[in-house]
């Protein structure tokens, strides 16, 4: 049987020779093959128990990698140059959406103020060992239960990330944040967070074990392309680092990102 991606990679190939004279014949396989691919992404969501993490379940998680961390250092490094991309500009502030045990919370030194959003009150001690005396007059946290970020100055950011988050959230909950940080960006500002793609198999098996929430690229974009945001970039680093980069629209923002070529299609 095909997989998803088998399936993914012919629907491209026949899109791109549709202009040819078997185009009647692509056109029938082509709809053939859509609704094949729409049906094995509702059996595979069907699969997964869907439900929000708790914080006593987020609280276990980060003891765990406490011991094991999940980042080798080719993915960091490739996580690390995409955020330095955007630190152009020190006339706004960045926020960090669930920092865990802060392993990318130092790489934002360049913005004005560092915001930090987590479920968890005890993630604020070990991030602050991670900056000298001068450096901690920059940084702010903040708690949230589920999406709320009410406390973060509106309008106040041009870049948020979120690495090792995204993922454990339902669909309904992304949808939810990505409405709320709205009001924080400014207009023209960056968001740059990894996302389950479970078109993938690696994805997928980390959404039916439970571990992971269900959700997709296509999903994804659409969520994105709902709440207004322009899309800039989806893409993969390896298997299971898969990222968006969208934009509130506006040009408030002095910094233009363009897509790198250090990603991997």
């Amino acid at each position: 049987m095909l997989s998803i991606e088998e399936i993914k990679l012919l629907i491209e190939k026949l899109e791109k020779v549709e202009k040819e004279d078997i185009q009647e014949l692509i056109k029938s396989n082509l709809k053939i093959l859509k609704d094949l691919e729409s049906a094995v992404d509702a059996n595979n969501r069907n699969l997964v128990d869907r439900y929000d993490k708790t914080p006593k379940w987020f609280i276990r998680d980060l003891e765990n990698k406490r011991k094991n961390e999940q980042v080798n250092d080719v993915l960091f490094r490739q996580v690390q140059t995409k955020i330095f991309q955007f630190a152009k500009s020190i006339l706004y502030n960045s926020l960090e959406i669930g920092p865990g045990n802060g392993m990318f919370s130092k790489e934002f030194r360049a913005w004005n103020k560092n915001f930090f959003l987590d479920i968890l009150p005890m993630v604020e001690k070990p991030i602050r060992r991670r900056f000298n005396p001068l450096g901690q007059k920059k940084l702010t946290f903040y708690l949230t239960k589920d999406h709320e970020c009410s406390n973060i100055p509106q309008s106040s950011c041009n870049f948020i990330f979120s690495w090792d988050t995204f993922v454990f959230f339902t669909e309904n909950h992304i949808q939810h944040y990505l409405h709320d940080l709205k009001r924080v960006l400014i207009p023209g500002g960056y968001v740059f967070i990894q996302y389950a793609d479970c078109h993938y198999d690696h994805d997928l098996g980390l959404a039916q074990r439970g571990y992971w929430n269900y959700n997709t690229k296509s999903n994804m974009t659409k969520m994105i392309e709902e709440e207004g945001y322009e899309v800039v970039e989806m893409s993969q680093f390896q298997p299971g680092a898969n990222y968006a980069i969208f934009r509130k629209p506006g040009k408030q923002n002095p910094f233009l990102y363009r897509a790198s070529e250090i990603t991997l299609d």
